[in-house]
């Protein structure tokens, strides 16, 4: 630790330097309590961004970084709760999607004027990283990367069931081969086609959005319309449901148990996150994973356009932060975005032109095969209410595929509470 012990040296008139200024830390990304401070060995989401804060720590003079314990599950909950009490974390992580409500509360910092001074370059992020963080013309935070939905593929299982051609998997491009190449796939290997979290996190809830954007539809409407009960909200819906009414996919799995089942081998697919790249590439090397054979694919599109879920995440500060306190936080924010090469390593696509352009990046794993997911990236409009809005969204879609409500009904509740919740 970087402490300074004041008083002996002055009362020997030595020199003295200010006392380091102490940072907290917020973050989710799960646990990884031997990290190190190596960035450029490290795997798997946690112990690399912990990695990250562990060297800035080690390098940065003057300043001690405490990491808060957090949980994704409930993360925003106690970063809310936190500013609340007036002890929000000095540096924390959030979601694109979540600049509108926490900028339109004014409890972030705009830092557009920070940025130079702290050593950060906004040229060199991309176009869509700097929209990311920007709000009503104002620089709210640092972006860290794009991170959307991909299909993760057993090569094995899918050659097992003919739906390999050219080294890479045969994808559907239809509701109606979905369904012919799910059962195509449990016929030759008694396995689930497709796995993925549809009973605990939202990602069912992504799913579905990424079909009902294929049909140029969206949840609400940039004027704060609700738009849920609609046919191709029906058809997007339906094209999920079709694989549990066959017995094809498990609707009953949560993140856990669903990503288990992919590097078990008891799944042809997995829906999950660019977030995962790395930790599957490392596990299918391991003899005693069933995983052996792993490959990434975009999102297959299924209706007439390609379009999937995808969101970023970015570092802010809260506005109450002042002087040498605001000016340690962004000195943070700035060796993370140093690291953008090391974060790009869990399979998040980096958000700085130099380091999409580096051979280093162009040389991670698996990253030539779903270059396409940055064009169908898709998201909502902005809203205050995202988090509330995926929360009904979440509860209803569980309801119809855990406790067979009706899809008419579902979405239609659906639409009621969504538009109350865009109506106030």
């Amino acid at each position: 630790m970087k402490y300074v012990l004041l008083g002996a040296a002055m009362a020997a008139g030595i020199a003295t330097t200010a006392p380091a200024q102490d940072i907290t830390l917020g973050r989710f990304f799960g646990a990884c309590e031997d990290a190190g401070t190596d960035t450029t060995t490290s795997t798997g989401e946690a112990c690399i961004i912990q990695s990250i804060i562990n060297a800035a720590d080690a390098e940065l003079d003057g300043i001690n970084i405490t990491t808060l314990p957090t949980d994704w599950g409930n993360y925003y909950d106690q970063v809310k709760a936190a500013y609340a009490g007036g002890t929000p974390p000095d540096v924390h992580v959030m979601h694109r999607h979540r600049v509108p409500e926490f900028a339109g509360l004014g409890a972030i910092a705009e830092i557009s004027g920070d940025l130079a001074a702290a050593g950060i370059d906004p040229s060199d992020w991309s176009p869509a990283a700097l929209d990311a963080v920007s709000f009503k013309g104002g620089i709210y935070g640092v972006p860290m990367d794009f991170h959307a939905n991909l299909w993760h593929v057993n090569m094995d299982l899918m050659a097992q069931a003919g739906l390999v051609a050219d080294g890479k998997p045969v994808l559907p491009t239809s509701p109606q081969e979905l369904l012919a190449h799910a059962q195509q796939f449990k016929d030759a290997t008694g396995q689930d086609y497709l796995a993925a979290d549809f009973a605990q996190f939202p990602l069912g809830v992504r799913t579905v959005l990424a079909l009902l954007w294929q049909q140029d539809a969206n949840i609400f409407t940039e004027d704060g319309t609700a738009t849920i009960n609609t046919p191709e909200a029906q058809n997007a819906v339906t094209a999920i449901t079709q694989l549990f009414d066959a017995k094809l996919a498990n609707p009953q799995l949560n993140y856990a148990d669903s990503q288990q089942a992919f590097l078990n081998g008891e799944a042809g697919i997995l829906v999950n996150g660019t977030w995962v790249v790395d930790f599957y590439t490392a596990e299918a090397a391991k003899e005693e994973v069933g995983l052996n054979t792993y490959y990434v694919a975009d999102f297959p599109t299924l209706f007439a356009k390609g379009a999937t879920w995808a969101d970023s995440h970015m570092w802010a500060i809260p506005a109450s932060l002042k002087g040498e306190q605001r000016a340690a936080a962004l000195k943070v924010m700035a060796f993370i975005n140093d690291h953008n090469i090391d974060w790009a390593r869990t399979g998040h696509m980096s958000v700085r032109t130099s380091v999409v352009e580096s051979a280093a990046y162009q040389g991670l794993p698996h990253r030539d095969e779903y270059t396409g997911t940055a064009a169908i990236a898709r998201d909502t409009p902005p809203s205050e209410r995202y988090g509330a809005i995926q929360d009904v969204l979440n509860r209803e879609l569980q309801a119809i595929w855990l406790t067979d409500k009706p899809v008419s009904d579902a979405l239609a509740d659906a639409e009621i509470e969504v538009q109350d919740l865009l109506d106030r």
